[in-house]
Parts: structure tokens; C-alpha cells; sequence
């Protein structure tokens, strides 16, 4: 059952991927990451794919939830955190704080796709918590 979930996960993100080359297609680097955003839901809702936007990340502390510590740009199907960055190079600060995404939600995959390259395949960083 783990496997299948896995697998299924990966597919998943192999799909959003793919939507996300298809919006780097169209729109090519050099827009702000909103611009991005709004086309890529548009491409999530046109394959039935369920997401929210800007989705507060709590964090515990002591005892608290603070929910304004962190928002994911797309949180797909309750599987794969997603941030959209337009931006030089993809700095560890940004890997560092998907992880910690990942512990905090319990979700295994996050993506980070930077728009702002000539090839989108060049912008694409998975990471596997």
C-alpha cells in the first residue's frame, strides 16, 4: 500500500511537472512568480487536479500554533508541497525551507520550480523528505 503510494505520488508530481513545462512554454522566464501561479492553476483545474494556493503552514510552539510561518505557493492533492519561484538560481535557504514543510505537514515530496531559466527542466528541484 506504501509503494502504491509512492508511485502514485510520483506520477503525480511527473503530471505537475509537466504543467508547469507547458506554462514555462507559453510565458518563458522573466515574469513575476504570480504570473506563473495563476497559470499554472488555471492548467491544475483545466486536468482536474486538486490543489490550494497560498496555504498557511503552522507551527507548533510551545503548545501554540503560529500560522503565519510559512505559506506554500500549491499544496496538489494532499501529496506534494509546490513553490514557484522566478528568480537567478535556487538558493539551499529555499530546499531548507521546503523540508521543514515536510516535517511540519507529514508530506514526502516537495518541488520548487524556478520559471526564471531558459529551460524549465534547468529549474526543477525535487525534494524527498
Amino acid at each position: 500500500m506504501i509503494k502504491m503510494n509512492l508511485q502514485e505520488t510520483d506520477e503525480l508530481s511527473n503530471r505537475v511537472i509537466g504543467l508547469c513545462i507547458e506554462v514555462h512554454k507559453n510565458l518563458g522566464p522573466g515574469l513575476l512568480e504570480s504570473a506563473y501561479q495563476q497559470c499554472l492553476a488555471y492548467e491544475l483545474n483545466s486536468k482536474g487536479i486538486k490543489f490550494t494556493m497560498e496555504t498557511p503552514i503552522a507551527v507548533k510552539y510551545k503548545g501554540i500554533n503560529i500560522d503565519c510561518a510559512f505559506r506554500a505557493d500549491f499544496i496538489i492533492e494532499d501529496k506534494i508541497i509546490l513553490e514557484l519561484k522566478a528568480i537567478k538560481e535556487i538558493l539551499p535557504i529555499y530546499e531548507a525551507q521546503i523540508l521543514t514543510c515536510l516535517r511540519i505537514t507529514g508530506l514526502r515530496l516537495g518541488l520548487i520550480i524556478n520559471f526564471n531559466v531558459e529551460l524549465l527542466r534547468d529549474g526543477i528541484k525535487r525534494i524527498v523528505f
